[in-house]
């Protein structure tokens, strides 16, 4: 696991001891980043069950302005607190050790907006659509933003989660990437939206 490009190009990144997380393999990352394409150097991102804090450390090393790292897992708050030093990323980096649904309470009541959130949270655990709901129903995605969730490939997410639409799927083995973004309602009264 490794820092594909950017200023942290290279860096090797290390996991949380045990077997909770499941490090986003580069192939994944790589190609996720792909399909962003230029990413704003103006962007927040939220990397919400970080883990080592691979895809957050990623969009750092591209440019973001900065990004929140959440986890509820202390051996994972570690990993990215030293992942962070390594790259030399602290500046612009918070961590919290939380849950997901605190943490999205919390990051609302401040009024803070992400451009991009990324969501890997445990496999076959039924967490995923409520906490995609929670986040439609808060105000931390930007009205342009993206949500890129890391899911099952065996998992099928719905189409539409409250006004989120799911604007493209990718599958890579027994991993899937799905990408969500707020819908908006075009001349015949159907959700649609591009990134």
């Amino acid at each position: 696991m490794r820092v594909i490009t950017g200023k942290s190009k290279g860096n090797k990144l290390i996991a949380p001891k045990g077997l909770h997380t499941r490090p986003t393999s580069d192939k994944v990352k790589e190609s996720i980043f792909n399909i962003l394409g230029d990413i704003n150097n103006e962007s927040q991102v939220l990397d919400l069950y970080a883990g080592s804090g691979n895809i957050g450390i990623e969009f750092l090393s591209r440019g973001v302005s900065r990004c929140y790292f959440i986890d509820n897992d202390i051996n994972s708050i570690k990993s990215i607190k030293e992942n962070l030093e390594r790259t030399r990323l602290v500046a612009q980096a918070f961590v919290y050790k939380n849950t997901a649904e605190k943490a999205v309470n919390t990051l609302s009541l401040r009024g803070i907006a992400f451009d991009y959130i990324f969501l890997d949270p445990p496999y076959e655990k039924g967490i995923l659509v409520p906490i995609i709901e929670k986040i439609s129903n808060s105000n931390i995605l930007d009205e342009r933003g993206i949500i890129i969730v890391e899911h099952e490939s065996k998992l099928v997410l719905p189409e539409y989660i409250n006004n989120l639409i799911k604007k493209d799927l990718r599958k890579y083995g027994g991993t899937t990437i799905s990408f969500y973004i707020y819908g908006r309602l075009n001349n015949e009264g159907d959700l649609s939206g591009d990134f």
